[in-house]
């Protein structure tokens, strides 16, 4: 061993790591040094602490002792139309259609992060690149809900124009709620967010309110929205300018605490509607893996490693690898606070969740990192002190009787899920991964401790993939090749034919080949319907099958190529109830998954 490997194996970082194929890639010692640098071990005295893949004795997550299997319906709330939502789902359609799915049957909703982004720069919409995971988007808010709210207030041609708007127009909608909440503020006399939100919000709500204050003053004035863009003297959120800005111009922050302050009671009203809908588990939330390098999560962080970014290695479905472009949270650091800093995390998240899920869980182990301009092909991982992970997230959930689902696909190190097992985090199975050389695993095989679902949001809907548009639009975008699309092409129409065959085995279908163009509902309801009898705790439908979407909800490693995070759904709130699949599929889902009592 060198003496460079040496040194980045004592600070957690891999010299060599192992592909999803089993084979090993070596990392270049230029990004071994870069990210020694970063993380300040250069000299390699600094050791980031137990790298074992391993829990500390006791180590458990909150998980029901019945044996209910509950069932729910994922969804993106942005996507939700409706009567009355302004050209974006809301807090407000939320808590109406969790009355309608509790009436269904269903015991939770999964939602997409609802994690502050920029309001000064609403165009970026990624909900998995969020300012601060610590709060929520104001852009949620549902407006004509807020105490005051008068309907001269909004101008009706401009709330009705991002209605009919085929895709979220997400500056016009943070233009017009912005203007109308700003107004309902002055009216209530400016008020601060109240004392208790305050109080859980400490530090860290005040920095975010004041990150975002500044951040629309930058981009009036040319700037960017991220603090990485703005003078140098603005940069030091401890420094000088920073401080006289507090002073001079105190009202500015206050109202961006008073909208977060909102935020949180109209979610916790949308929560008490899953309540009085019946629900066992209610909200079911989304956590990011990271924080964009220039949001207020990062702002004055010293927990942040600057100029190092997140991602993936090159696999199956991307031969490039993926840039998340988030900024990770020192592994150095958090071994030195063992983990303290993550555990405070998890206490925020887990409040107003029944179920939490952890994006890419692997992270808690080990991240896949990319120093300065160097592409995913030559990052490589870095590892994290699990065990304090570990117990930092299950007391979070145990205190707040919260349920957790750990992602873990894509590369998943040997004996990881061993010990999500061990300490009660449940895996993520999706049918579309869920394969053998001979078809896909039968639903009777899937683990107890689990969540089972078709598809996710980086994948295609069930209709998307069921034609195939899913490998067209990869190789339109350049993510895979030629001979990539023709394999994975001419795999897809073996895939059909088993799951056609795995159903009518089952006497779900009727052994009939449906047309390529579009499955028949009765196949979508009979698809859910076998994968509901699998033994796993937890199964969720997404809302976009339901409403028989094609469009991808995101296409990873994609920008301005696809429009990610912005289609709405074809269907209004106030149709889902009406629409015959929606009756189907939750009638097959009540008969495989009952309710208790």
């Amino acid at each position: 061993m060198s003496e460079l490997h040496d040194r980045a194996l004592r600070a957690g970082i891999q010299p060599d790591y192992q592909g999803m194929g089993g084979e090993v890639h070596q990392a270049p010692d230029a990004t071994l040094e870069s990210l020694l640098k970063a993380l300040g071990a250069e000299s390699g005295a600094v050791a980031s602490g137990n790298h074992a893949l391993e829990a500390y004795v006791g180590t458990r997550c909150h998980l029901p002792e019945t044996g209910e299997r509950p069932w729910g319906v994922a969804l993106q709330l942005y996507q939700l139309r409706s009567a009355r939502n302004w050209g974006i789902g809301d807090f407000g359609d939320l808590a109406q259609l969790a009355g309608t799915l509790g009436a269904a049957g269903a015991d939770f909703i999964g939602l997409n992060p609802l994690h502050a982004l920029f309001l000064a720069n609403p165009a970026h919409c990624s909900p998995f690149s969020p300012s601060n995971r610590r709060f929520l988007n104001p852009l949620y808010i549902a407006v004509d809900r807020v105490p005051g709210f008068a309907p001269d207030m909004a101008d009706p041609a401009r709330v009705a124009a991002l209605q009919q708007a085929p895709l979220v127009d997400y500056p016009g909608v943070a233009a017009l709620k912005l203007e109308v909440l700003q107004r309902l503020w002055q009216v209530a006399g400016s008020p601060d967010a109240a004392p208790g939100v305050l109080a859980q919000g400490g530090d860290d709500l005040q920095r975010h309110a004041l990150f975002e204050a500044i951040s629309a003053r930058m981009v009036a004035q040319g700037h960017g929205a991220g603090w990485r863009d703005w003078p140098a003297d603005w940069q030091d959120a401890t420094g000088e300018t920073v401080a006289r800005f507090v002073l001079d111009h105190p009202a500015e922050a206050r109202f961006h605490r008073w909208l977060q302050g909102l935020a949180h009671e109209q979610l916790d009203q949308a929560r008490a509607a899953c309540d009085q809908a019946g629900m066992s588990i209610g909200l079911y939330l989304d956590f990011a893996v990271g924080e964009a390098a220039d949001g207020s999560g990062a702002w004055g962080n010293p927990m942040v490693v600057p100029g190092i970014r997140i991602g993936a290695p090159p696999d199956y479905f991307n031969e490039t690898g993926q840039d998340w472009g988030l900024a990770p949270l020192s592994p150095v650091a958090m071994a030195a606070d063992r983990a303290r800093p993550f555990a405070d995390l998890m206490a925020q998240a887990t409040r107003q969740a029944g179920a939490l899920r952890i994006d890419h869980a692997m992270g808690l182990w080990q991240l896949f990192l990319i120093p300065g301009d160097a592409g995913p092909a030559q990052g490589t991982y870095a590892r994290y002190p699990l065990a304090d992970m570990l117990q930092g997230l299950a007391e979070a959930s145990r205190a707040n009787r919260t349920i957790v689902i750990g992602e873990d696909l894509g590369n998943v190190p040997p004996g990881f899920r061993e010990v999500m097992d061990q300490v009660g985090i449940l895996s993520y199975r999706i049918l579309l991964f869920e394969r053998t050389e001979d078809g896909f695993i039968p639903p009777a095989d899937y683990p107890r401790d689990a969540l089972a679902c078709l598809s996710t949001h980086d994948l295609p809907t069930f209709q998307g993939w069921w034609r195939g548009d899913d490998i067209t639009l990869r190789h339109g975008h350049g993510l895979i090749g030629d001979a990539a699309a023709e394999e994975q092409s001419d795999s897809r129409q073996v895939e059909r034919a088993q799951l056609l065959a795995d159903l009518t085995k089952a006497d779900l279908w009727t052994g009939e080949i449906p047309d390529t163009d579009r499955a028949p509902e009765d196949l979508v309801a009979a698809v859910h319907a076998w994968l509901a009898t699998a033994p796993s705790r937890l199964f969720v439908v997404r809302l976009e099958d339901i409403t028989s979407e094609t469009v991808p909800v995101n296409i990873p490693s994609t920008t301005d190529q696809h429009p990610n995070w912005q289609s709405k759904l074809g269907a209004t709130v106030e149709q889902i109830p009406t629409l015959p699949l929606f009756g189907k599929i939750a009638e097959k889902l009540r008969t495989a998954r009952p309710r208790e009592g």
